[in-house]
């Protein structure tokens, strides 16, 4: 039997018109509601759905609009990019009060070939298993996902979400009830890295002498990997109030527990607004600890290198965390990511990781890795129009399979 689709929000590109020609070219039935200009404008299916609505009405409406929508059509499935955005949260409850089943989109837990699609949630929300022993009693059950390379341009990301944001300016005749899950408005965020962007040219002959220096010297150092302020990871699923916070906590637990010839290497996050002045934070807490010269901050950079030579990092639920597994360097979390397993991630306190850092055990790194791809991964992007095509193809094994790979597996 046909399923019947409700797509939401997707991402700021075409591909949920390219992810509703697939299904229907499956012969799925699918049905889409836009919340505001940008969602409009990357509508354009080439395959004929059932229903496009626009939801104009306050947020608050959400749950009895939508009610009233799934006791009518009768949706088997709801789909949506994020499930931390606001509008999305609302959806995402009353669809399981319906009894439909929920698919969450996100960008891959492994990158830069795959994306994240999973049944119920993502991240903390994630049905993957938290026993190591899961992944290396299954792994040797299955064979390896085929994966297409994927390359996607920063300058064809960024060309989307501006042609987005500019359709949004609609918003206030069409939408005038329509928030943003984001902290700020988008052109402020432009404006915001405008003026970060024209400063890293000027930053980066000084990271990379600071770089280089830290590589070739034998000093073990350790490496922070800045996230997003406005990060959800960090706003809904960690004890910090912001990267801020996790600054200061890092900085005094090196300066008590690190050894004396230990260096911290703080690197920004390569889409940072800004907004957020690191340095001064930085320099404040190191000077009063008197570590300010084994303490260095960079804007720019590759962090692979870095992950290679490091005595261990540490983070709260960076994407970073699984090239560290991959290149097997000791991790830290500060937060519960999905690779926080005993025999991957350092298990206990902070003070200790400094002196004690253990690498990830390699066969529990690559099960842990296949596993992930085959029950919760898509090969493919989400913004060129190749990589959309194959990640539109193949979430349809993830999307119309009775139960999700992880339930075959139980």
């Amino acid at each position: 039997m046909p399923k019947y689709f409700l797509l939401l929000q997707g991402v700021s590109s075409p591909f949920f018109a390219r992810l509703s020609d697939s299904l229907v070219a499956a012969g799925q039935r699918v049905s889409k509601i836009n919340f505001n200009c940008g969602d409009h404008a990357y509508w354009r299916p080439l395959k004929p759905v059932e229903n496009t609505w626009a939801f104009a009405e306050p947020a608050a409406a959400l749950p009895a609009w939508l009610a009233a929508k799934m006791a009518a059509h009768g949706f088997t499935d709801v789909v949506l990019f994020g499930d931390r955005r606001p509008l999305h949260i609302a959806a995402i409850a009353e669809a399981r009060r319906c009894g439909v089943r929920v698919h969450v989109f996100e960008e891959g837990y492994f990158r830069p070939h795959w994306v994240t699609l999973e049944r119920g949630g993502v991240n903390r929300y994630s049905a993957l298993p938290r026993e190591p022993d899961w992944y290396l009693q299954h792994a040797g059950q299955i064979a390896d996902t085929p994966c297409t390379p994927i390359h996607t341009p920063l300058r064809v990301r960024a060309a989307h979400d501006i042609a987005y944001h500019l359709a949004n300016i609609g918003n206030a005749v069409a939408f005038a009830n329509y928030r943003t899950h984001r902290p700020y408005n988008a052109f402020i965020e432009y404006a915001g890295l405008a003026k970060r962007f024209a400063m890293l040219r000027w930053c980066a002959e000084r990271d990379a002498l600071i770089c280089k220096a830290l590589l070739a010297s034998a000093r073990p150092f350790f490496l922070l990997p800045l996230q997003l302020d406005s990060d959800a990871q960090i706003r809904d699923f960690s004890t910090f109030s912001g990267m801020g916070e996790v600054i200061d906590t890092v900085i005094r637990s090196f300066a008590r527990a690190a050894s004396p010839d230990a260096h911290l290497l703080i690197k920004n996050h390569p889409l940072d607004t800004g907004f957020v002045a690191y340095p001064p934070i930085i320099q404040r807490v190191a000077a009063e600890l008197a570590v300010a010269g084994r303490v260095h901050f960079i804007e720019t950079g590759d962090a692979n290198p870095l992950l290679a030579q490091a005595r261990g990092v540490v983070l709260v639920n960076s994407t970073v965390g699984t090239a560290a597994l991959e290149i097997g360097c000791p991790i830290k979390t500060l937060a519960d990511p999905i690779y926080n397993l005993a025999g991957l991630t350092f298990q206990g306190d902070l003070d200790r990781f400094w002196l004690r850092p253990q690498r990830p055990q390699p066969a529990l790194v690559a099960a842990f890795r296949k596993m992930v791809i085959h029950c919760t991964m898509v090969n493919g992007g989400f913004y060129t129009q190749d990589s959309m095509d194959i990640a539109a193809r193949g979430a349809l094994r993830l999307l119309t399979a009775d139960k999700s790979p992880i339930e075959e597996l139980q």
